[in-house]
């Protein structure tokens, strides 16, 4: 388990199911989007696999993408996370998502996908070749034994060393809603930088702009944040 010039892999995996081990939680990591959309119909019914992961819609495998669930005690899912590998060997990020956005809209509200706009920052037009995109993070609002405790900062980190070693990206990026990134969610999970007002989606049922702010990391800020140890993070 290393990668070329980064060896805390091995530490932070042990510390990280240390972590998950006291709160009781069991991790697994799949490649089967199916098998991961039965368990969110069972386990987050209120919230359904969004596009980006959907196998009828993408080809996903375990070269090219993962997901990762958190189960308590009970056998409930609890967490969830995803990430998959966008190859721009020749565009950039920019110019790929000014002409895909919308295959990245968020799961729930009634989105006016055509009255939509992106507008991309000065790091998207740099960001490029392997690129991954992260997504499907939720955790269960019922279990407040969870929040609050830096678990989330644990679990973020634990799914940034699953995709570095798994997909070996150059960059991660996702999209945190504008007033989920003025809570610190980016911050927790580790992401080092953002750009605002980057999406607008428009609501068909209503004129209030659903505003978000793009997260990334390259691989050097990746390697950077698995030195900072998991049990300073954790209440």
């Amino acid at each position: 388990m290393t990668i070329q010039g980064f060896d805390h892999g091995a530490q932070i995996f042990a510390t990280a199911l240390q972590i998950f081990n006291q709160f009781e939680l069991t991790i697994e990591i799949g490649s089967d989007f199916n098998q991961y959309r039965s368990l969110l119909l069972k386990h987050r019914p209120q919230q359904p696999l969004g596009p980006p992961f959907d196998p009828e819609i993408h080809e996903l495998n375990a070269q090219n993408a993962f997901w990762l669930v958190a189960k308590d005690r009970d056998g409930r899912v609890v967490h969830t996370q995803a990430m998959r590998v966008l190859n721009l060997q020749s565009t950039t990020l920019a110019d790929h998502l000014r002409g895909s956005f919308r295959s990245f809209p968020p799961v729930g509200p009634d989105i006016d996908l055509a009255a939509s706009r992106y507008r991309a920052g000065l790091s998207a037009q740099k960001i490029s070749v392997v690129v991954c995109y992260h997504g499907e993070l939720w955790m269960d609002d019922t279990v407040g034994a969870f929040r609050g405790r830096g678990l989330s900062a644990v679990l973020g980190r634990f799914a940034f060393l699953t995709g570095l070693m798994r997909l070996s990206p150059d960059y991660i990026f996702g999209s945190v809603a504008l007033p989920v990134i003025f809570k610190g969610l980016a911050e927790r999970l580790g992401y080092m930088h953002t750009e605002p007002s980057c999406i607008r989606w428009r609501q068909n049922d209503s004129d209030r702009l659903l505003e978000g702010f793009m997260v990334w990391m390259s691989r050097d800020d990746l390697k950077f944040v698995m030195t900072i140890p998991l049990l300073d993070l954790v209440a």
